[in-house]
């Protein structure tokens, strides 16, 4: 019977989590946690699911487990894992199951942004009663680069804000309804964007696709969001664009990342910051559950997997 390991503590958890265990499949329980050892079914497991943002480096004793069929993970992004998952191995992500934490958080940036809610926090703390006039989500143009499972996600909550405009650009473009740009035209667009929301996947073609010369081309007061990776952002460029306090960005990714802390990124004006934590939030649990349950049915009835990046052999 072929062996899964779950980012559970143990069966009573994973029965719970999960609803109940697929007939057809043992289960093994590997969370990644700091000091925790393997377990000792490495040379059995058939199907592992990476435990949220850790777990990867176990793909490095791929020699070790002989009879890997399956690396699911639980994040959109998959690029990490590409080079270190055996040949043999079939690679499924998560698309779908961060749409709503990571859009919600791209919104709740550039209102945090815009409304200037950090510096108020700041000011809290020294008890400063300080008021700026902030800038709305309402009115603004707002251009959403990466049109996938997410960007559309994002596009659902800005349309409660009464946004003035929502235009969308991905690889190619589409005639739609709705249309979407294709990233070739980004630099016609962006003249015209006063927020730019980046969710687009981190590939060669958009490694660093905003840098200096497209942050140039935002207009005054722009706030570009980025939710997706930080290395779709030059980031000295950034930080270059923003000493002259002509643009504002807030940033869920950096580049590098974890960002260190003494990096002049930080300390640059107009700028916020949380900790890649898009996927974050009280709606994950939940919907990485259902995933995994689904994808485990399948695999124990030989059906088709959903999700599938790269097919093994």
């Amino acid at each position: 019977m072929p062996v899964a390991w779950v980012p559970y503590a143990d069966h009573a958890e994973a029965e719970v989590r999960l609803g109940a265990v697929p007939p057809g499949i043992d289960l093994d329980f590997y969370r990644a946690a700091d000091g925790e050892a393997l377990p000792a079914t490495i040379d059995e497991v058939a199907f592992y699911v990476l435990p949220y943002m850790r777990g990867a480096r176990v793909l490095e004793r791929a020699a070790d487990m002989p009879k890997l069929q399956v690396v699911q993970t639980l994040t959109a992004g998959y690029e990490e894992f590409l080079p270190l998952l055996p040949e043999p191995a079939t690679l499924c992500n998560a698309a779908g199951l961060h749409d709503t934490s990571t859009a919600e958080l791209a919104v709740a940036l550039a209102l945090a942004s815009g409304r200037h809610l950090d510096t108020f926090a700041r000011a809290q703390q020294t008890g400063t009663w300080q008021q700026i006039w902030g800038r709305a989500l309402a009115d603004q143009r707002v251009l959403v680069v990466g049109y996938g499972h997410i960007g559309q996600a994002i596009e659902r909550r800005l349309q409660g804000f009464e946004v003035a405009s929502i235009t969308r650009v991905a690889r190619s473009a589409r005639p739609g309804p709705p249309q979407v740009h294709a990233v070739a035209e980004l630099h016609e667009l962006l003249p015209e964007a006063d927020v730019v929301i980046l969710i687009a996947p981190h590939t060669p073609e958009t490694d660093q696709l905003i840098g200096a010369a497209e942050l140039a081309l935002l207009p005054d007061g722009a706030l570009l969001v980025n939710v997706a990776r930080g290395r779709l952002v030059d980031t000295g460029a950034l930080v270059a664009a923003l000493a002259t306090g002509r643009i504002r960005a807030a940033l869920d990714v950096t580049d590098p990342e974890p960002l260190p802390p003494d990096h002049p990124l930080w300390h640059a004006p107009n700028v916020l910051i949380s900790p890649h934590v898009g996927g974050a939030s009280s709606a994950f649990a939940p919907r990485a559950d259902r995933l995994i349950a689904a994808q485990l049915e399948r695999f124990a009835a030989g059906q088709p997997l959903a999700n599938v990046v790269t097919e093994g052999y």
